[in-house]
């Protein structure tokens, strides 16, 4: 992309460069912004000098592990505390954060920006009564990548949209511990955006559900009893030791040695498993859909990482202009040019998807697939009150299931038993809920 285009669509905005002196002289603003220390995001900052050149506003980088974001993000937020410009933030925040003010409404994007590209599921869930607080960098589900080799040496065939049965049974025979190699990779990382993610978007296709329709905590149910013990049992089987610890990044990198036959995790995953600079097992890696139960519900979830500008930021109109930049057509063709139509941030733009030159990466229809099959309002076989998959969209989630994944990942490491693990949640989950007047 060429210094001209980057400058065009900066300065489309309705808060334009020539509004600005101090713009003009290249001598412009700094922004503060915090994101996650996933690949797509430590990517973005290799380009960030590009933006710089192109507006005169400089980027300094708060790039954290994602509980330690969780935590600092909303801590300021809720605080008013300043140290941020811009925020990296997703689906489950971006609506209350909205509705409680503490957001700067995204009204003043650009005709060029085309905010009606962005995916519906991806606008509906980053916005609030109609009003996008948030732009999606990269949107995901989560599916199954898996090593077509270990599959084939294995005797089996994945299906498109395989049961948890055939995953489990398809993970043992691909274990080979003499040679460090894991049927499967899975999170049990504690964290309400990790461990806790994975297990509440699994724990939908047992019939499970956090709460009823009156908002009782459901740990004591069979439903939830059946997904932890088919998940310690199956991770005790073909899982990595230390697994009550891995997160997203932790089994990534074990899956790019080639030390897992599964990972089922978030889509944007697939261009880092099969990008041949990066992964051992590039060349031999298929997708399927997340698996289910035969219960009418898939454990795929449905998230966004998304740029969002806190309300107490003096640097609103420098900040909006990074999120147009970044989460623009034009920054997607910027990757493209330089490092190929597989490693563009995906899952944002329908237009991504109508471009043949991406269309036809492996992983694109699936990851489609997947984002397009993922319902945040009939998440659960049974009826909820909550909005979201691997979260209630309510204030007091974030915290109570921090607590509750705790507990679950205490159970995964042989701490405490599955009804021990339970009944804490059930405690917990019960005691936050009345103290907070449900």
């Amino acid at each position: 992309m060429s210094l001209k285009t980057l400058i065009r669509a900066t300065s489309a905005l309705s808060l334009c460069l020539t509004a600005s002196a101090a713009l003009a002289d290249g001598h412009g603003a700094t922004i503060t912004i915090a994101t996650v220390n996933n690949g797509d995001m430590i990517r973005m900052q290799g380009y960030t000098d590009q933006f710089t050149e192109a507006t005169g506003i400089a980027v300094e980088w708060v790039t954290l592990e994602e509980n330690v974001l969780r935590q600092r993000v909303t801590t300021d937020i809720t605080t008013n505390g300043g140290q941020f410009d811009i925020m990296t933030i997703g689906m489950y925040e971006t609506p209350i954060w909205g509705a409680n003010g503490w957001l700067v409404p995204l009204d003043g994007l650009s005709e060029e920006y085309n905010v009606d590209d962005i995916l519906p599921a991806m606008r509906g869930g980053l916005s609030h009564e109609g009003t996008l607080y948030a732009a999606p960098f990269y949107g995901e589900s989560s599916m199954v990548m898996y090593r077509t080799d270990l599959m084939e040496a294995a005797g089996l065939e994945m299906p498109e949209a395989p049961t948890w049965e055939f995953i489990r049974e398809a993970a043992a025979a691909m274990t080979d511990r003499e040679n460090d190699v894991n049927g499967i990779c899975l999170r049990g990382k504690p964290g309400w955006g990790e461990g806790g993610a994975f297990i509440t978007a699994m724990s939908n296709s047992f019939g499970a559900r956090w709460f009823d329709m009156d908002w009782n905590a459901q740990f004591d149910t069979q439903p939830w009893l059946d997904t932890l013990t088919f998940f310690e049992g199956m991770m005790s089987e073909s899982g990595p030791a230390g697994y009550a610890t891995n997160g997203f990044n932790e089994n990534l990198s074990l899956f790019q040695q080639g030390l897992c036959g599964m990972w089922i995790d978030a889509t944007v995953a697939a261009s880092f498993v099969t990008n041949p600079n990066d992964s051992e097992v590039a060349d031999s890696v298929g997708f399927a859909l997340a698996p289910d139960n035969g219960l009418g519900v898939r454990s795929n979830w449905l998230w966004a990482w998304a740029l969002a500008i806190p309300a107490g930021t003096q640097q609103a109109d420098a900040a909006l202009q990074f999120i147009e930049w970044a989460t623009s057509a034009d920054y997607i063709e910027l990757v493209a040019e330089n490092e190929g139509w597989a490693n563009v941030p995906p899952g944002a733009r329908t237009s991504l998807y109508e471009n043949p030159n991406y269309i036809s990466v492996p992983f694109a229809q699936m990851t489609l697939d997947s984002i397009l099959s993922a319902d945040p309002n009939n998440s659960t076989v049974e009826p909820s009150p909550y909005v979201g998959i691997q979260f209630a969209a309510i204030p007091e989630f974030a915290g109570i299931a921090s607590e509750v994944s705790q507990e679950f990942s205490a159970f995964y490491a042989g701490q405490q038993t599955v009804e021990e693990a339970l009944a804490n949640a059930q405690a917990i989950t019960s005691e936050a809920m009345e103290a907070a007047g449900y």
